[in-house]
């Protein structure tokens, strides 16, 4: 028997099947084999259709149950990772009154920055924990102020996966950990933002029914079996955004844990029980999968925009074949790139950077002394740096860091990037190779909790290796001063 997890990202949708008995990852595919289109209309708008993605999600079904030879009655329990902050609006027929406003759409931005004023920061940090910004309310004021025969039409907003969940059960639903990241959630008082509604003149009404985020939270109906492939009747039992997903997949739900990224992007996801918002300029604050009132699980999100972006750029204009070959020649060059230093932020502006658009630095560079080789160990080195910076952060806010645990990607199978971060944090990054689906699809089973034999699952079946700190800190820590005064000396003259 089976459970399936969805990871509907803006790029593809992912979907795994796992062995019920041993959490086991059966398959995983990938729909479509291309990315999904994105529509910008117009400069730092970004739009897709939902029923694209449900398009894709049945496609994947499809696709694994004849790879391997599963029928639907084996699937007992379905679980939803999505991409987080994106808006979807329907009718009272639940038909998409226009596409999806995702993530990485900026239009709010004004809408957000205003209300964080009109509201005002303390208020917004104690009860929100973020400002309002980019996020999904923001978006909604937007369509409320730009496209009122829309907004005039609609019967509930959703999340990008709570969509899904409608479209295999026809029955809306959210959770609170949804809520939160698209800033609906009032912490200090643990109910829906009312508040911050009200500023927007948003209904109350348009607001779904929450469930518990592990729990069954809706069935298949005959409508979602017929175009899915899943059997009528079979329960959904988790969902979560894309990022609070990726830190389970990796079993970090508590204090002291902390989850990493390194793909184009860097993200660290760090676990914590404090209701603080001191860096909410910087660091996004959502309540994670296992909150509640009474255990306050806070996940801490400070994402680095610059990070593998960074290296690849340098693949495809070094005159180099591959990373391998790039890592090979990093290694040959000591700790400190013989004083090159690299700051990886040229892919547009840094959020932990107070939104401060710096570029890509090279700097120190001797023409006489330095090559290739140093270029490569620097751009390692600046990745790690960015990451222990971005800790340092987080660390200010009152996280504690017990272990790190990260995906198998691009960034962490570089063993000078690995070391580096360990080093300097002064604690062992765990590497697993699991994905967000096949997370999703564990976490179906965590409705009747069970939450260390989930965790043993995740040991015993994805575990790749664990890079310790080394023991001579000094010559990291010398590079790291080196590389922080050249990004301060920039950031303090852009003021």
């Amino acid at each position: 028997m089976y459970y399936i997890g969805f990871d509907i990202g803006s790029s593809s949708v992912k979907a795994a099947i796992v062995e019920i008995a041993t959490g086991k990852s059966i398959g995983v595919v990938q729909e479509p084999e291309t990315e999904m289109e994105m529509l910008a209309l117009k400069n730092g708008w970004a739009e897709q259709k939902p029923e694209d993605w449900w398009l894709h999600c049945c496609n994947a079904v499809t696709k694994l149950k004849k790879k391997y030879a599963i029928s639907r009655t084996q699937i007992k329990g379905i679980g939803i990772s999505y991409q987080m902050h994106g808006l979807v609006l329907v009718d009272k027929n639940g038909s998409p009154l226009r596409k999806s406003i995702i993530w990485c759409d900026s239009r709010a931005v004004a809408i957000g920055n205003e209300a964080f004023k009109s509201i005002g920061e303390e208020k917004c940090v104690s009860h929100l924990l973020n400002s309002p910004a980019n996020f999904t309310a923001s978006k909604l004021k937007w369509v409320k102020e730009n496209e009122p025969e829309i907004y005039n039409q609609i019967h509930k907003f959703m999340l990008p996966g709570d969509y899904i969940a409608y479209k295999l059960s026809n029955v809306i639903n959210t959770t609170i950990s949804g809520l939160s990241e698209g800033i609906f959630w009032d912490f200090k008082n643990d109910t829906v933002a009312d508040f911050l509604l009200n500023h927007y003149g948003i209904d109350p009404s348009l607001v779904p029914d929450i469930v518990d985020t592990f729990g069954l939270q809706s069935v298949v109906d005959e409508k979602g079996a017929l175009e899915s492939g899943l059997a009528a009747g079979t329960p959904i039992f988790y969902r979560a955004g894309d990022q609070p997903n990726n830190a389970l997949s990796l079993n970090v739900f508590n204090p002291g844990e902390v989850a990493a990224t390194g793909g184009t992007s860097g993200v660290v996801y760090a676990v914590t029980e404090s209701l603080s918002g001191k860096e909410s300029t910087r660091v996004n604050n959502f309540a994670h999968v296992n909150y509640t009132k009474n255990t306050p699980r806070i996940g801490k999100l400070l994402n680095i925009n610059g990070a593998g972006i960074q290296y690849r750029w340098l693949l495809n204009n070094l005159a180099v074949r591959s990373y391998e070959e790039m890592n090979n020649l990093a290694s040959e060059i000591p700790v400190g790139s013989d004083g090159v230093c690299m700051l990886p932020f040229g892919n547009g502006a840094e959020r932990m950077l107070n939104n401060k658009d710096i570029g890509t630095r090279l700097v120190n560079i001797n023409l006489n002394n330095h090559n290739k080789a140093h270029v490569c160990r620097a751009a390692l080195e600046g990745i790690a740096f960015s990451f222990v910076y971005g800790m340092e952060i987080l660390k200010s806010d009152g996280i504690e860091v017990n272990v790190m645990r990260a995906g198998n990607d691009n960034l962490f199978r570089s063993e000078i990037f690995s070391n580096t971060v360990a080093t300097l944090i002064g604690h062992e990054i765990e590497i697993y190779n699991t994905t967000g689906a096949i997370g999703a699809a564990r976490a179906s089973g965590l409705h009747e909790g069970g939450f260390e034999k989930f965790g043993k699952y995740i040991t015993d079946n994805d575990h790749v290796m664990t890079y310790m700190p080394f023991k001579d800190k000094e010559p990291y820590l010398a590079a790291y001063h080196l590389w922080k005064k050249e990004l301060e000396l920039i950031i303090n003259n852009n003021k």
